[in-house]
Parts: C-alpha cells; sequence; structure tokens
C-alpha cells in the first residue's frame, strides 16, 4: 500500500473510523429526525423493499437530488430494523468545516475527493500555491492514460502547461493514487468485516433531474464484486430544499429496483484479473467497460424515477 501524501485529503481519511452500529446516525434518527419527520408531517415511501438482501453488503446506486436525500432513506432502513446500516460517501469538500466534519465522521460517511479538488490540495499544501488552470488540464490528461507525459500537453489555444514537470505530475498521480486506495480500503471494510451496506452517489454532484455518472462506482462494484442495488429517489428535494438539516411537510419516495448482480447484470463485465480501482492503468485498460456498467446503472436508476427527475435525459 502506498503511503498518502500529507494533504488536507489524506488527513480527512486517516480520521475516519466506520462503525457497524454508527453512535450518531442512531442519535440524529433519534433526536432529530424522528420529531422533525413527525411534526412536520414527512412521509417516507419504500417501493421495492424486497430487492435488497439482508444476508450479504450491496452498494445503494442513489441519484442525487438535494443535499439530504439519503438521510429519509437511512431512516426508513433504520426503522424497519431488518437491515444494515449504510455508510456514504461525500465530497471532502463537506468536512473543511470542522464542527461538521466531526458530526459527518461520527456518521460513517467516507469523503472521497475528486481529482481536481485533490490537485489543488495538493498545490496548496505541498507548493503553496494555486494549479494555474493550463497544469490541472495537462495533470487531468496525464492521470487519465491520454497523455504518455506532461511535457507534452498543449491545449487548443496554444498555451502549454510550461511550469509542470515530469517529477512533479508523477507525484501528483501517485498521491492521487494513494488517497484513492485508502478510499477502496474503508469501502471494502465497511463491505465486509463492518457489514454495511454502501451509498453512492454515481452523478458526483445534486441535480433535481438525473445527470451523467461518474465511473467510480462501477470502479469500485467491479474490483469488489460487490452487487449494486440501483435506488430512485423521488421528491426529496422538496422537503430538502435548501441548506438547512430540517425536512417540511413532503412525501418522499424511494423505489428499489433489482439487485445487478454478477451471474446476470454485470456478468458482461467482469474483470478477471485483479486490479486497482481508481488508478491510471486501471483507466487506461477498462476504461470502457467502467463506462458501459456505470451506462447501466445510470440506465437502472432512471427507470425508477419520476418523469420530473428525469427531463432531459
Amino acid at each position: 500500500m502506498h503511503k498518502p501524501s500529507s494533504t488536507w485529503s489524506a488527513a480527512c481519511l486517516d480520521k475516519i473510523r466506520l462503525a457497524t452500529t454508527p453512535p450518531f446516525q442512531k442519535f440524529i434518527g433519534h433526536f432529530l429526525l424522528t420529531p422533525n419527520y413527525r411534526l412536520s408531517g414527512v412521509k417516507i415511501n419504500f417501493e421495492g423493499t424486497e430487492n435488497i438482501p439482508r444476508h450479504k453488503g450491496v452498494i445503494f446506486a442513489m441519484n442525487h437530488t438535494d443535499r439530504f436525500n439519503y438521510w429519509p432513506f437511512q431512516y426508513k432502513l433504520w426503522k424497519m430494523k431488518s437491515f444494515r446500516f449504510t455508510a456514504t460517501w461525500v465530497k471532502t469538500a463537506y468536512f473543511r468545516n470542522a464542527a461538521l466534519a466531526y458530526v459527518l465522521r461520527w456518521c460513517n460517511t467516507i469523503p472521497v475527493p475528486s481529482l481536481r479538488s485533490y490537485v489543488e490540495d495538493f498545490f496548496n499544501t505541498q507548493l503553496g500555491r494555486s494549479c494555474a488552470p493550463a497544469e490541472y488540464r495537462a495533470l487531468k490528461q496525464f492521470i487519465d492514460g491520454k497523455l504518455e507525459s506532461v511535457r507534452s500537453f498543449t491545449n487548443k489555444s496554444g498555451e502549454a502547461a510550461a511550469s509542470m514537470t515530469e517529477n512533479l505530475a508523477e507525484k501528483v498521480r501517485r498521491g492521487y493514487e494513494a488517497v484513492m486506495d485508502r478510499v477502496t480500503e474503508l469501502s471494502t471494510s465497511a463491505l465486509s468485516e463492518k457489514r454495511l451496506n454502501l451509498i453512492i452517489f454515481p452523478e458526483g454532484t445534486r441535480s433535481k433531474t438525473l445527470g451523467e455518472g461518474h465511473t467510480g462506482l462501477a470502479q469500485l462494484a467491479l474490483a469488489t464484486k460487490t452487487p449494486v442495488v440501483p435506488v430512485g429517489c423521488n421528491n426529496s428535494n422538496h422537503i430538502y430544499p435548501g441548506n438547512l438539516p430540517f425536512a417540511r411537510r413532503g412525501q418522499v419516495t424511494y423505489r428499489i429496483g433489482p439487485l445487478l448482480d454478477f451471474e446476470r447484470h454485470l456478468k458482461q463485465f467482469r474483470i478477471k484479473e485483479p486490479f486497482k480501482p481508481f488508478s491510471s492503468s486501471a483507466r487506461r485498460r477498462y476504461k470502457d467497460i467502467f463506462e458501459k456498467a456505470t451506462a447501466l446503472i445510470m440506465q437502472q436508476i432512471g427507470s425508477l424515477l419520476d418523469p420530473k427527475h428525469t427531463q432531459g435525459c
């Protein structure tokens, strides 16, 4: 295992301690969500509960309509008392606030940096400056396996990443892969030894209508042979319209689709040899598989959504 560079992203991950029964999820359920949902008249509907296995960990692939749309889902699972607790992938940006970071750590969240946020973090931490646009574009193409050398980068306007060296680019790539190794370790631990289910938003950002999926979920599922359960979240953005964690009156419906397993639905994407998810080598070698698996998962989520959440898809 590579040891992550001493960046803020790595420090966030080093503080994560997952629990089979997360104390703050129960605390929030008892003292925030229960009174809030009762007083406000929030109704949570589940359709397709029979599609959630009880004997093994799964990845819930859910659309991301608003800041809190996984809360009613977690709450309903908890109140039903027959399903595993969950861990959730969240953006590292939420950990910038110390108080919020404390709560998130106790709620079984796993901070996942985007490449852009990691690069900015690396430059600020290691070099004491921001990353120039041309430098980031060169680094992204290099890490994605589209460039053999950052020195060969020139964008359409003729701008070159003149200040970028091969040594610096390789250092950023190794650091990012090491941080994502830690994300993989925590996610694998959540699904296996901690006996949790994992919630991932493949869109990577919030949108009232279903957007394009990123391949991170598919990479993790294929590397760990973890089945995926698609979940369509409908109307949560109306009970959580802003940034405050207090729900308004309304009804949210979660449609839970059939399990996508490796004996049937995902069989065509099975990769026989071990590979390291989120690595440049895996992206170069299996890019087409990752993208096709992601397209299938997004299609399944889309089939579970009301028309208002799929307009433009």
